[in-house]
């Protein structure tokens, strides 16, 4: 599956932070100088938010697993907001990290429904993966940089456990994703569209040719996606759910 349901919440949106902190003394000191010119970041209201989270099917969501995953994506959005002169809406941030943390959990435990394992070979290939995606030279590397932030290794592996488990879930429901022709000219089509609306200081478009192998990566994607959607559509259907927000 495309990048990650659970990762997308953890592991992989932390690092551009982790990796800005890195940087030499004399850029910390710039850094420093262009802060005193700007208004200080917005800080998550986390004070509201109840011990217990949501409640899925019995299984329940805590506070402590919330946090980390809401405060990632707060700074998201804030970044954006300052950029537009607009506030976060905090309340509809915390639903939409909420449901997206039931989904999770509805799809964890079809996958455990379904007998579904991660063999540690998926899982050090995911490790891997990640690793080189977020620019870093080993799996040892990863782990630590996530250690820096507050994670322990062990919560680490837990959580690329459940993505394999995840991943294989839906490559099973979605069931063959190879894209036809005919899908890749027509998502060929729309890039070329939305390249034209951008006008003439946008880059030229390459070859259909060239570019074949992401937009292969692009179809599949989107298929996967919308499998994971319809099942969890489906198991929320049957799911006994409460969020307490």
């Amino acid at each position: 599956m495309n990048k990650k349901l659970l990762i997308s919440l953890g592991l992989v949106v932390s690092l551009p932070f982790l990796a800005a902190c890195s940087d030499d003394d004399a850029d910390e000191s710039a850094d420093e100088n262009s802060a005193e010119q700007e208004p200080a970041a917005p800080e998550p209201d986390l004070e509201s938010i109840p011990d217990v989270v949501a409640v899925v099917n019995g299984e329940e969501i805590l506070k402590e697993d919330f946090v980390p995953a809401y405060e990632s994506q707060f700074q998201q959005f804030a970044m954006q907001a300052q950029a537009t002169g607009e506030d976060v809406d905090e309340e509809q941030l915390k639903q939409q990290t909420a449901d997206n943390m039931v989904s999770n959990e509805l799809l964890l435990q079809e996958a455990d429904n379904r007998n579904v394992d991660a063999s540690q070979e998926e899982i050090d290939q995911t490790l891997n993966d990640l690793a080189t995606q977020n620019g870093l030279e080993s799996a040892d590397e990863f782990i630590a940089a996530l250690e820096e932030q507050g994670m322990a290794e062990d919560e680490v592996m837990a959580q690329l456990e459940n993505q394999v488990k995840l991943d294989e879930l839906i490559a099973d429901e979605a069931g063959d994703t190879e894209p036809t022709e005919k899908e890749l000219r027509e998502l060929y089509e729309q890039a070329e569209a939305q390249q034209g609306q951008a006008g003439e200081e946008a880059p030229e478009m390459p070859p259909f040719e060239e570019v074949k192998p992401q937009l292969e990566e692009q179809a599949k994607a989107e298929k996967e996606s919308a499998a994971a959607e319809e099942l969890v559509g489906k198991l929320r259907e049957d799911a006994e759910v409460t969020i307490n927000l």
